[in-house]
């Protein structure tokens, strides 16, 4: 009955942190601190609910895998939580579920990191946890072989949704040799060939405080924090850290077609090129130029045209990702096998549209709007706060980001649209990707 009562308040807790607007300016209160250790510090109180959020997050994902150890950092962090010197798997998940708290652990392409949620006078055993898993992960073999079979099961499942086939291609081609050229979770070949050996040289490797970014939101002080660090995290050393050295991906040499065939009804098509990093002083205008054209949903050109005004497909989209090392470029659409050639015209003509012709006063006000309105959403949340602040501090955009987006967008000119988009938009140096019934889009492989 208690673990009942204690699952039902933090329920109520989380939707009436969903319920509660956050006010923006507060968040500029934000503490910044580098402890002894290295680890960078920021925290955030928020005494409103009595709830707490941690993220740690680290320079530990894919792109710092091994070539041909594909995998290694997503399952090294998967393996955190699976056993540590004081619990197993099982005991870790019952004490953190018995007071209605959750700790995670996971790897994207650039960043491994660990999230806590927990009520504030259940911190001792929160940071107690946290510690065991940062600190302290044992990587049991049987927990490592577990974890081996479902990743290779799910990426064996993911063969037949041709999103994910494209997409894995897209990269692999568009990437080359560059380390972003595989999925986070490696490939069905790679992944059963690692090693607990291997988990135990990545962790010692990368998972290090002077590699870390701790935020801490919620109810909480900054003398109870400091009290908690040094009686849980206080063994976690820091160590001279020697992390790769990678480039900033580059362009396609030449325009690419990838065709490959499976008997499906409708086709997805993926059409990008090279992008650029998040750090880039031209992520703004790129921001605002993407959302005209094909990133605001129904307002966008892409869908205007090729699926309101020709009726060619059921989605069409274009995304700039943002990457470390510089991302990519990637206009994604969903067709009818025999509509592919059409809605592959109407897409680059799109493109080239965008580079020749300044976007109106109406388009780039709406989109201004949408941006700007849209971003206290993002806030609405502890856990999209602390998300956001380790992002901030992995980036270097400032604690004063919060603040400034808005200007940054409502910044943004017709005129600087047209430049970055000539710069940017790659209308004939272009990779295409096709999953689809090539019997019936009547496309070539080549370039």
């Amino acid at each position: 009955m208690q673990k009942l009562n204690i699952r039902k308040y933090i329920i109520g807790l989380i939707l009436l942190i969903w319920l509660v607007p956050n006010n923006v300016h507060a968040l500029q209160k934000a503490e910044r601190t580098v402890l002894d250790n290295g680890m960078v510090l920021l925290l955030l109180e928020q005494h409103a609910l009595p709830i707490v959020t941690v993220e740690v997050s680290l320079k530990a994902g894919g792109v710092y895998d091994p070539p041909a150890k594909e995998g290694l950092a997503n399952i090294t962090a998967n393996l955190l939580s699976r056993g540590t010197k004081q619990f197993s798997a099982q005991g870790l998940a019952q004490a953190i579920e018995f007071v209605g708290g959750d700790i995670s652990s996971s790897a994207d392409t650039d960043f491994a990191e660990i999230n806590l949620t927990i009520l504030s006078k259940d911190l001792d055993l929160g940071f107690k946890l946290m510690g065991e898993v940062i600190a302290q992960p044992t990587f049991p073999q049987e927990e490592m072989e577990k974890e081996q079979k479902e990743i290779v099961g799910d990426i064996i499942q993911e063969k037949e949704d041709p999103s994910a086939v494209a997409g894995k291609r897209f990269n692999k081609i568009l990437y080359g040799t560059h380390p972003y050229n595989h999925p986070e979770e490696g490939w069905e070949e790679s992944v059963p060939n690692l090693t607990r050996q291997d988990v135990l040289d990545f962790y010692q490797k990368y998972y290090r405080p002077n590699n870390a970014v701790m935020v801490v939101v919620g109810d909480i002080t900054k003398s109870q924090l400091d009290e908690l660090l040094k009686k849980y995290l206080s063994a976690w050393e820091k160590r001279d850290l020697s992390l790769p050295v990678i480039p900033e991906a580059q362009p396609l040499p030449a325009k690419t077609v990838e065709l490959i065939d499976q008997e499906l009804t409708q086709a997805t098509v993926l059409l990008g090129h090279k992008g650029i990093s998040r750090s880039h002083p031209d992520y703004y205008q790129l921001y605002v130029m993407n959302y005209i054209m094909g990133g605001g949903g129904f307002s966008s050109r892409l869908l205007a045209n090729i699926r309101d005004e020709k009726g060619l497909a059921y989605s069409a989209a274009s995304y700039f990702y943002p990457l470390f090392y510089g991302g990519a470029f990637q206009a994604t659409i969903q067709t009818k096998n025999e509509n592919t050639p059409q809605v592959i015209e109407a897409t680059l003509s799109e493109i080239k549209r965008m580079r020749t012709t300044p976007v109106s006063a109406e388009e780039l006000e709406s989109a201004k709007s949408f941006i700007t309105g849209s971003f206290p959403l993002k806030l609405d949340t502890n856990s999209k706060i602390a998300g956001y602040l380790a992002y901030m501090e992995n980036f270097g955009l400032g604690l004063d980001y919060f603040e400034k987006f808005p200007q940054y967008i409502n910044a943004v000119t017709a005129g600087q649209i047209l430049q970055v988009a000539q710069k940017y938009l790659e209308p004939e140096n272009y990779l295409l990707v096709v999953v689809g019934n090539q019997g019936k889009t009547g496309l070539k492989s080549g370039k």
